[in-house]
């Protein structure tokens, strides 16, 4: 019963982000909350989450072979039978769930409902087409186009060329791995003890692990948090902040807010979200550290007295995050970048006024998109005598000289490699930019 449940669930989530553009987090939340999730265990609804992010990251090749056994489209009222049949299809493919099992499962869904019980010869056909061809077809594939949408791919070829696009999209496709954030900052202790990576920027990576999360030894301590590597170089850039009052502005789930306060900031975290806030909060509990939350708008919120340093994690497209969160592709939109750059240009205005003289900004953001990154630094400079660019040096970054650009600022690209010396090399990272900078008087 629970592999059947598992399937519809998955069929139900990829519609509501397919074609009705929910975060998959948020809808994960929700049906282990009080949906069909919450009855199952751990090891279901890690299947259930299994199968609808390959299915999310891989559909541009499924539907490429679905296209060919299907004679015609499914007509628009039947699109949960076409869910039906792209994780199966993905199961099938890319997840080495027999055939037999995956095709019998989703001809149960699809009989399963009034308004589809007619498809299950359908279904069952095409699966089977896709069982024996699909293989080879995945074979002749352009993997990293097909799974990539147009607008994205021609925006990375105009940024970074076509061979670096190519790259990018290809690292997407892989699941990423586990980055750490130790609390004490030793972390080649802590890479020990998980028999992880040391990674050069100081995070620990974990390339084995499968399992939950909160299993691993350490989780109820407190001794780490769960950080992407790219995500957790922007709050090394601000150096020294023991002692410092420093604002992590638009600041959870808050792995940075847990790295200020882990090196003795006095930490105020400011986000819009009370939702948000309270995760932080657990966190913060977990951890044993502490912050002042705030619950407010940071393009408006003022504190006291001006601070000695601003973190600006700003809202973004987050397209340098699709490794992690493959719905990304079905949520964002090119129209949208327009709005989140005027967004962030407002965010980061405050940050100067709220400031100290001689104080440190660190911006950044989780895209690949220049409007996000280094467009928005360069139109805040322009004109402006009161902020400057204060860059970024190699050894800030472990050694990390490529993910510098030349004015001196962060970019990250998933496609990334790092060399761990003697342990070989490892690739895959969020896409990533930031920018410091300093406050004139």
């Amino acid at each position: 019963m629970g592999g059947l449940v598992v399937r519809r669930e998955a069929a139900r989530l990829l519609g509501a982000v397919i074609l009705h553009h929910q975060p998959l987090d948020d809808l994960l939340d929700q049906s282990v909350t009080d949906g069909p999730l919450s009855g199952l265990d751990s090891r279901d609804r890690a299947l259930a989450r299994a199968i609808v992010s390959m299915s999310l990251r891989r559909k541009g090749q499924v539907d490429d072979i679905l296209r060919r056994f299907l004679r015609k489209p499914l007509p628009a009222r039947q699109e949960s039978a076409y869910m039906v049949l792209l994780a199966a299809a993905t199961q099938i493919l890319f997840m080495r769930v027999p055939p037999h099992a995956a095709i019998d499962t989703a001809v149960t869904v699809v009989g399963s409902a009034r308004s589809t019980q007619h498809l299950k010869g359908l279904v069952n056909a095409v699966l089977r087409r896709v069982a024996a061809d699909g293989p080879a077809l995945l074979a002749a594939q352009d993997a990293p186009r097909l799974n990539t949408p147009d607008w994205m791919w021609k925006r990375w070829i105009s940024a970074y060329g076509a061979d670096r696009a190519r790259a990018i999209a290809a690292a997407h496709l892989e699941e990423p791995a586990l980055d750490l954030t130790p609390r004490n900052g030793d972390a080649e202790a802590l890479a020990a003890r998980l028999g992880g990576l040391l990674l050069p920027t100081g995070s620990v990576r974990l390339t084995t692990h499968h399992g939950r999360i909160d299993e691993l030894a350490g989780f109820a301590e407190g001794e780490w948090w769960v950080q992407d590597a790219a995500a957790a170089m922007p709050a090394r850039l601000l150096g020294n902040v023991a002692g410092k009052t420093v604002i992590d502005l638009c600041a959870a789930p808050g792995g940075k807010t847990l790295q200020l306060a882990a090196a003795g900031a006095r930490v105020i975290a400011v986000d819009v979200s009370a939702a948000r806030l309270r995760r932080l909060e657990e966190n913060l509990e977990r951890t044993g550290l502490e912050a002042r939350l705030v619950c407010a708008d940071a393009t408006a919120w003022t504190p006291d007295q001006p601070v000695d340093a601003i973190l600006l994690d700003a809202p973004c497209s987050a397209t340098g995050t699709i490794r992690r969160h493959p719905d990304i592709p079905f949520l964002k939109t090119r129209e949208q970048i327009a709005a989140l750059s005027d967004l962030q240009r407002r965010m980061l205005d405050h940050a100067a006024s709220i400031v100290r003289p001689g104080g440190t900004i660190i911006y950044c953001t989780c895209s690949l998109e220049p409007e996000e990154g280094e467009a928005a630094i360069a139109a805040a400079l322009e004109g402006s005598d009161r902020l400057v660019r204060s860059p970024i040096t190699p050894a800030e970054l472990g050694g990390l000289a490529e993910a510098i650009t030349p004015q001196g600022e962060l970019r990250t690209l998933p496609s990334l490699t790092m060399d761990l010396g003697e342990a070989g090399t490892v690739s895959g990272l969020d896409g990533f930019f930031a920018c410091r900078l300093e406050r004139r008087g």
